[in-house]
């Protein structure tokens, strides 16, 4: 069999897997992988004209530092995705057909449970980012790895992808090849551009990158042609434009509107089968691998060791604000670990992780104003090797609920840090308040979440933030607070300081970060007047030190939280949920106000989350 028809032949049983895993999960895009496979099928097993393989990649050991990479941002193509690997060998074709059931791997979207998925995909306008990334995080591996990634017409429109885009061109991401399957259909119906395939091109120039026109999308030949220009040089990213057609192939169903996300009926199947012929079910691509040799280390992060918790902190005195220890911080870490890097909005000369460039500046990546792409360009370059550290405002994280909500099934390492929060941010006023945060990382189903109280507390809880596996959340303090705790103190995850306490305690004060400083200076004035709290600095609000907080609870019976962020999805809800069940009153300050321009101080005693506030609770429940 010639090259030619392997081609053909692999083309036809591809078509037909993704034909009967849809038609037999009864579920499923078989249009929109169809349109896309003549595209994907010459990544995967096409030659150029000289011989060379355009994808080299390793089924054995898909983690090789040197493997090329595809994501699917496209990701209802997963059918095609999962169909590509069985014709490499990959799995087998009673794994393939298990589409979409409860005990499969094949997902209705590509996730981490299929072995090879890069990044879990489905919410469109993410991949690409991604994609930017790894290829990141490639070239800082001095890997030869390229990074391919499919994205649909439709997720164009997605502004995340032109943030994707201006950074690769910016940082000139050679190594970066973007397929655009232009297929014209939506999921309702045309897309914004339709057929006019020029309008991608130009976008793609005016951004910095090389296109290059495919005008049938399923002509091998055309195509081979393409991804041979795309690998000619390496000054950039290259986006290969390719006019397809929807359900490709389908005599009723070709370029027809009304058939995404629509598996076959039998007799459809059928008549669709009929329609491709003859299929040999034992024809095989082979995917090249990559041509460098393994060697002992190739797979391991190259990275030093992770300094000792003794050592941490700096000696700190006066008043320092925790984003600043947050800086020096970060900047310890990359010092000591190759593989940890910093991404910051365009802010770190506010979140102070600007430091890093003193020291390592390798490390350190400008993302700009745009957080969605910042987030999943750290997915990216957490799935190759290294540990990002992601920083902005708190306020403006919000911004990225959905890119992080898709992090946390990417199995991957990253602690973002949202600096500013709170009505305590002052006069900026309440555009730049993040006041929701807690709930947002508090909300996904595991996560680590750390709100430092001093400077001290704030750089411990970086470094222990980098030894969390998964999502962890460090929230840091704008203004300088003074110094509450020597560098002896411990700040594990699940931990809390009892800071006052004594066998007469009639509340206990629950806060955590800027609220620990108005919990203290509130027990000093309900001191004066005989009056006895404890107060527990809650700085893991995620894990909560559940025992320490129902050891106090049984002991006071009464709680007062005090927390700088709205009512829901922060301290207050860890709080009650730790005491369930228990015989206890809970008072819940928190900012209930529309809040606005102020000082720090105005504006917490604004919110009644100040000391004056407290003392005040604490003589109600006493009632004196």
């Amino acid at each position: 069999m010639d090259n030619h028809d392997r081609h053909q032949a692999l083309n036809s049983l591809i078509a037909t897997w993704i034909l009967e895993s849809t038609t037999r999960a009864g579920s499923g895009h078989p249009t929109s992988s169809l349109s896309a496979l003549h595209l994907m099928s010459a990544l995967f097993f096409a030659r150029t004209a000289s011989g060379e393989p355009l994808f080299r990649y390793d089924i054995n050991n898909p983690e090789y530092l040197h493997n090329d990479r595809l994501i699917f941002s496209k990701g209802h193509a997963a059918p095609l995705y999962y169909a590509l690997f069985a014709a490499a060998g990959a799995i087998s074709e009673e794994e393939l057909m298990t589409l979409r059931t409860m005990d499969s791997n094949l997902e209705g979207h590509p996730t981490r449970r299929f072995p090879f998925t890069e990044v879990p995909t489905g919410s469109l306008g993410q991949g690409l980012s991604a994609a930017v990334g790894e290829a990141l995080a490639l070239r800082a591996q001095h890997s030869t790895g390229r990074v391919f990634v499919l994205l649909g017409d439709s997720e164009m429109a997605e502004g995340q992808i032109y943030e994707a885009m201006q950074l690769a061109a910016y940082d000139a991401v050679d190594h970066l090849i973007a397929i655009v399957d232009v297929n014209r259909l939506g999921q309702r119906g045309e897309t914004m551009v339709g057929r006019n395939s020029d309008v991608y091109i130009r976008r793609a120039e005016a951004f910095g990158w090389r296109a290059i026109a495919v005008e049938n999308g399923h002509d091998m030949n055309a195509i081979i042609a393409a991804y041979t220009a795309a690998m000619r040089e390496n000054e950039g990213p290259v986006m290969i434009v390719a006019q397809t057609r929807k359900g490709y192939g389908l005599p009723f169903a070709e370029d027809q509107n009304g058939w995404h996300g629509r598996a076959l009926t039998e007799e459809e199947l059928r008549i669709a089968l009929e329609a491709i012929g003859p299929v040999d079910r034992t024809v095989r691509g082979e995917l090249a691998v990559p041509s460098i040799t393994l060697s002992d280390d190739d797979n391991t992060r190259k990275s030093r060791p992770i300094v000792q918790e003794s050592s941490l902190n700096s000696n700190y005195s006066g008043a320092v604000a925790p984003r600043v220890a947050y800086g020096e911080a970060l900047a310890s870490l990359c010092i000591d670990d190759a593989a940890v890097v910093a991404l910051d909005a365009e802010t770190g000369n506010s979140t102070k992780a600007a430091a890093v460039l003193k020291h390592t500046p390798e490390q350190f990546y400008e993302m700009f104003i745009a957080e969605q792409n910042m987030v999943s360009v750290a997915v990216g370059m957490a799935r190759r090797g290294l540990r990002p550290f992601v920083s902005t405002f708190a306020a403006f994280l919000t911004r990225a609920a959905d890119q992080i909500r898709m992090a946390q099934y990417a199995e991957v390492d990253i602690t973002f840090t949202g600096s500013h929060p709170g009505v305590s941010i002052g006069a900026d006023g309440s555009s730049q308040m993040g006041l929701e945060d807690l709930a947002l990382f508090g909300a996904l189903r595991e996560s680590v979440i750390l709100y430092p109280s001093d400077a001290v507390s704030a750089a411990a809880c970086v470094h222990t933030a980098r030894t969390v596996s998964g999502l962890s959340y460090v929230r840091m303090t704008r203004e300088a607070l003074p110094i509450l705790y020597d560098n002896t103190a411990a700040f594990p995850v699940g931990g809390s300081h009892v800071l006052r306490q004594s066998s007469d305690d009639a509340v206990t004060v629950c806060a955590a970060g800027v609220t620990v400083w108005e919990a203290l200076a509130a027990a000093d004035t309900l001191a004066q007047n005989g009056i006895a709290v404890r107060v527990i600095d809650c700085y893991s609000i995620r894990p909560l030190d559940t025992k320490t907080i129902r050891t106090a609870a049984a002991e006071t019976q009464h709680l007062v939280v005090v927390e700088d962020h709205y009512e829901h999805g922060g301290l207050g809800d860890q709080i009650r949920r730790a005491v369930c069940g228990m015989a206890v009153s809970v008072t819940h300050h928190c900012v209930r106000i529309a809040p606005h321009s102020g000082t720090p101080q105005e504006l917490r005693s604004a919110a009644e989350i100040d000391a004056a506030a407290i003392v005040r609770s604490v003589h109600a429940i006493l009632n004196v």
